[in-house]
């Protein structure tokens, strides 16, 4: 008893294949748009910087730590009477210490709140700090966070260049790498999550995933043109191919990578409510997500869109699709082939009209037209 083939099978030896290539125009609209909503949407709204970029003031208070600890001093804080605190911050540092953040405060102000926080703790004001964070350090970060980026793109440009010989591979990867940036950073916005050090760290480790699954789709689309001028299919169709063959795995990884990214943010929304887990988190799962649409949807789609008009690639084409028809032409059975119109057909000697017959191919006609020899017993049987 035979069993059915797998879906992974089925599209890794293209019994079932999705045309992603010959879709791509598709795939770009929808790109494009949803590009163009998350940059009109960071310059309108801004991105909710945390007080590491704008600066502000920051307590510690000593204190037991329970399960409630962290929504108790978010909502004390809230009821200092201090007007517009920002986005307040609460974490807990060890087990016997909570920290408060909050925009910069002047002097009156930070004696007012450490004075509530030592009351709301039921502790001596000394045993509550304070520290004023000047948004210099913020900046730093910024700065030196785009300096990574730029050296790391300049980089990965390179070396794909380099491993796959071919700087098309490259112009894709990054396209779809700036894709990946501008809608991680883009849902920041829309959100109004903090947009803090741990967020830049997670906006830059998802551009590493994003790499890691473009490349093992290029990977697979240059051993699928290893041996070009062998093949009977034309090289949108090897690309697509590619595609197909490695869609199972890329999706079985994001999934994969995505379920505990999920836990980490759930966690930090819904358990701490704010801190590292939630600004890492959404990085992580929004980047992780964008990173497997980027690189079969917009990489190598564009990478087949621009090598589809090289001249080699052309005469490739329509060698494959001369092949093509030559090999379905010698897969036809005998009735396929009398079904198709001929121009001419002779029996014997004696023309025929082609209307009144089928179709039938040029060897068939060749050898109805040869003479028709007997042997001599045939002869004398049938009194010659």
């Amino acid at each position: 008893m035979s069993t059915k083939p797998s879906l992974a099978h089925r599209l890794y030896t293209g019994d079932l294949s999705y045309d992603f290539v010959g879709k791509r125009t598709l795939w770009y609209i929808v790109s494009a748009i949803v590009v163009a909503a998350c940059l009109l949407i960071i310059a309108l709204r801004g991105l909710n910087l945390s007080i590491d970029f704008t600066g502000g003031s920051e307590f510690s208070v000593s204190t037991p730590v329970t399960a409630s600890t962290v929504e108790d001093y978010r909502e004390a804080t809230e009821a200092s009477g201090l007007d517009d605190l920002g986005d307040i911050k609460v974490n807990t540092i060890g087990d016997d210490r909570v920290r408060i953040q909050v925009r910069a405060l002047s002097a009156n102000e930070i004696n007012e709140m450490t004075a509530h926080l030592a009351g709301h703790a039921g502790v001596e004001a000394e045993q509550v700090t304070n520290n004023l964070i000047g948004p210099y350090w913020g900046q730093q970060i910024t700065q030196q966070g785009i300096i990574a980026l730029v050296i790391f793109l300049a980089l990965v440009a390179l070396m794909i260049a380099i491993y796959f010989r071919n700087w098309k591979m490259s112009v894709a990867a990054m396209i779809a790498l700036l894709h990946d940036l501008v809608l991680t950073i883009g849902v920041y916005s829309i959100l109004q999550f903090p947009f803090t050090p741990a967020t830049l760290i997670g906006v830059l480790t998802i551009l590493g995933y994003s790499l890691y699954d473009t490349v093992v789709v290029f990977d697979k689309v240059r051993d699928n043109l290893a041996d070009l001028d062998k093949e009977r299919r034309t090289f949108g169709h090897l690309v697509n191919l590619a595609i197909n063959q490695v869609l199972v795995r890329s999706i079985n990884t994001t999934l994969i990578g995505v379920l505990p990214v999920a836990a980490l943010l759930i966690a930090g929304v819904f358990i701490l409510g704010s801190g590292p887990l939630q600004d890492l988190g959404l990085a992580m799962f929004v980047g992780m997500i964008a990173g497997a649409y980027s690189s079969i949807f917009l990489a190598a789609p564009m990478f087949a869109h621009m090598k589809q008009n090289e001249p080699d690639i052309v005469a490739h084409d329509k060698r494959a699709a001369k092949r093509s028809a030559h090999a379905r032409r010698s897969e036809e059975t005998p009735e396929q082939a009398e079904a198709a119109p001929a121009v001419l057909s002779t029996m014997g000697t004696q023309p025929v009209d082609p209307s009144t017959l089928g179709v039938v191919r040029a060897d068939e006609l060749q050898r109805r037209q040869q003479p028709r020899h007997t042997s001599r017993a045939d002869r004398k049987k049938d009194g010659r």
